[in-house]
């Protein structure tokens, strides 16, 4: 059975393309990944009997916590992504396989949303995910700040004042900045140092890590958006175990780069799926996890709409809190 290359997954522009290679990589992974063969056999599916993404069945999240999801068997680990727990909470680990996949996709996402890399300066602002290894979200971060090719891009750990520095100079230059920042992280700094930047990107990547109490997602972007100066604010949906990122360019609304997609779950019966516009639990389609696997029931709640954006409504009450965008709205 042939697998779909990176050229046939990153050049996806319409639904037709996006459903013919989803069914071929789950045709590959409900044949090669062990997990995800014995969760299909145990729902006693058919794999020859799927015929429409709306078919597929969704592996569980939790998954991650306690197996090792591969469809690549024999093939070395090039990178373990790890996901953020309070003490106590079992994490989920992602083996990946080829980084290289996941490099193309945040690659080609951020171009497709925000444009070439090499007209930013980056400065991030994550110090929850420094402090620890196997982050996904710093090895993106990390190589954007490399691609920028700028000397001013960088971390920031809880220095602030060299962050407010930093922007106070990308400010007087007009040159594009984005500032990506962990949400506790974001507040903690404008407690301190405000600063009028209507240019600025500022881009929260969700999560107060117990260090802050949660507040609705309205709320949350005022107070940023009074703090840095600006209109709105951006923020990205990601996940341990995902490859590939959706962006909201601000009010909470999530798009999808073309080779990951949403679907919405009823939460009474799992293997229905619900029409636009209606709460249920968040599944993903993301073809950049050819190597683990691509269909992925999360504990997220969210709807989405009729031009294939979504929004993000909370997570499932038994959920222990996630390090991505889980504000209620």
């Amino acid at each position: 059975m042939s697998i779909p290359g990176k050229q046939q997954v990153f050049s996806i522009n319409n639904t037709n393309d996006f459903n013919a290679t989803a069914l071929q990589i789950f045709r590959h992974q409900a044949q090669n990944c062990a997990v995800y063969r014995q969760f299909i056999s145990g729902l006693k599916v058919d794999p020859g009997t799927v015929k429409t993404i709306e078919q597929i069945p969704f592996l569980p999240i939790e998954f991650f916590k306690a197996h090792k999801v591969l469809s690549t068997a024999g093939a070395a680990v090039e990178l373990t992504f790890t996901s953020s727990g309070t003490t106590g909470i079992t994490t989920s680990s992602h083996y990946v396989t080829d980084k290289t996949w996941y490099e193309d996709s945040f690659r080609h996402a951020f171009n497709l949303f925000y444009g070439d890399i090499k007209d930013y300066t980056v400065l991030a602002l994550l110090p929850s995910y420094l402090e620890r290894e196997g982050s996904s979200l710093i090895y993106m971060v990390n190589d954007l700040i490399k691609q920028s090719k700028n000397p001013d891009s960088g971390f920031f750990l809880y220095n602030h004042d060299d962050l407010y520095q930093q922007l106070k100079k990308q400010q007087h230059a007009q040159k594009p900045t984005l500032l990506i920042g962990v949400t506790f992280g974001l507040l903690d700094f404008i407690e301190n140092y405000r600063i009028n930047f209507p240019e600025l990107i500022v881009m929260e990547t969700g999560g107060m890590k117990g260090r802050r109490k949660e507040m609705i997602r309205e709320e949350l972007h005022q107070i940023l958006c009074d703090g840095f100066g600006v209109s709105a604010i951006h923020s990205e949906y990601g996940m341990t175990e995902l490859l590939s990122q959706a962006y909201s360019l601000g009010d909470g609304i999530f798009v999808c780069p073309p080779w990951m997609k949403i679907i919405i779950r009823d939460t009474n019966d799992p293997i229905s799926t619900l029409p636009n516009g209606k709460t249920g639990g968040i599944n993903v389609i993301d073809l950049a996890n050819i190597n683990s696997c691509s269909f992925i029931a999360t504990q997220d709640m969210g709807k989405t709409f009729t031009n294939g954006s979504f929004e993000v409504l909370g997570r499932f009450d038994q959920s222990d809190i996630r390090g991505c965008n889980l504000l209620i709205a």
